[in-house]
């Protein structure tokens, strides 16, 4: 099966239960990956009306397999993702809608959602969970080998390229970290500083881990069908490495929350949506879960375990 095939049968369907035009949902989730998924068989299981909107282009759908997930580790991310939309099947009071959500007005117990369908659903509350998006720099070679050889997260990728060659692409004071935590994986690292100051005393450190740090800036990453072969500089120098981890910045994948004036919180990539405990954002009724709440390693796992609390909460915030 080709990866289109996958992600064809990824897209989000209609399930088979229907209900009448314009009566209110409970919550609509705007999101149908890990995040929204779990939320909505939460709030199906208790009998809840949802209706989830989804575009089907999740983050992780360039990965080849997602890992770390109890009992589905090493499995294709569509493929999982396909299997929860059948199994979300048997639960009638959800609906999964492959359509885009264009704008949200409204308030708690009154939200209307407009879809790029042109058509308007209503809910009491809102779930947002439409994630983030990455942002390719401008390297050649760097975007046809992400999510193959160009990976961000060592939990979800580190075990299957243990004591090889990494490469880490310096982005910030959060570098040394991930440096210092690669030493679980593998004992040969280098460090690419891609045009940063990288401050004496981290440098020092680095020296005395054994972590060479390569200056210049990354111009090419040459690859065979993504499998990296060297990482090229502006210096004329070329490194050889299996793997490289790489953090590139990335935007919400919606503009939504800006047009609703959620807060939000700056992180080394980008910005992520402010929640409380309880995964309300600063607007009440609205709630937020996946990607686009966590600002350190998303995982599949934290979406999923966020998902279905906002779940929860939502429809406790509903009980009367």
């Amino acid at each position: 099966m080709s990866l289109d095939d996958i992600a064809h049968q990824a897209q989000p369907t209609p399930s088979i239960h229907h209900t009448e035009p314009n009566t209110m949902n409970d919550v609509i989730i705007i999101g149908g990956s890990f995040a929204g998924l779990a939320a909505a068989l939460q709030l199906g299981r208790a009998r809840r009306k949802v209706t989830v909107l989804d575009t089907g282009l999740p983050r992780n759908r360039f990965a080849g397999h997602s890992h770390g997930l109890l009992g589905h580790d090493h499995k294709p991310p569509l493929h999982i993702l396909a299997e929860a939309r059948q199994q979300l099947a048997r639960y009638p009071t959800i609906k999964l809608v492959n359509a885009r959500a264009d704008s949200i007005s409204g308030a708690i117990d009154d939200f209307s959602v407009l879809t790029g369908d042109g058509d308007s659903l209503g809910a009491r509350r809102l779930i947002l969970s439409f994630g983030i998006t990455d942002q390719m720099p401008g390297v050649p070679g760097f975007a046809e080998s992400w999510g193959t050889s160009i990976v961000p997260c060592p939990y979800c990728d580190g075990f299957e390229v243990a004591d090889q060659h990494w490469g880490l692409v310096w982005s910030g004071p959060q570098s040394h970290q991930s440096a210092r935590l690669f030493h679980d994986w593998t004992n040969r690292l280098t460090v690419f500083a891609d045009g940063h100051d990288i401050p004496p005393d981290i440098q020092a450190d680095l020296a005395h881990r054994n972590i060479p740090v390569v200056d210049g800036r990354i111009v090419e990453i040459a690859h065979h069908k993504g499998h990296i072969t060297t990482v090229n500089l502006d210096t004329r120098r070329n490194v050889g490495v299996d793997i490289l981890f790489a953090h590139p910045r990335n935007k919400p994948s919606a503009s939504l929350h800006a047009s609703l004036g959620l807060a939000t919180a700056d992180t080394p990539t980008g910005i992520v949506l402010k929640v409380d405990e309880r995964r309300q954002t600063s607007m009440p009724g609205i709630y937020a879960a996946g990607d686009l709440t966590t600002p350190f390693l998303p995982s599949v796992t934290q979406a999923s375990s966020q998902g279905a609390m906002a779940g929860i909460f939502a429809q406790q915030s509903m009980l009367v």
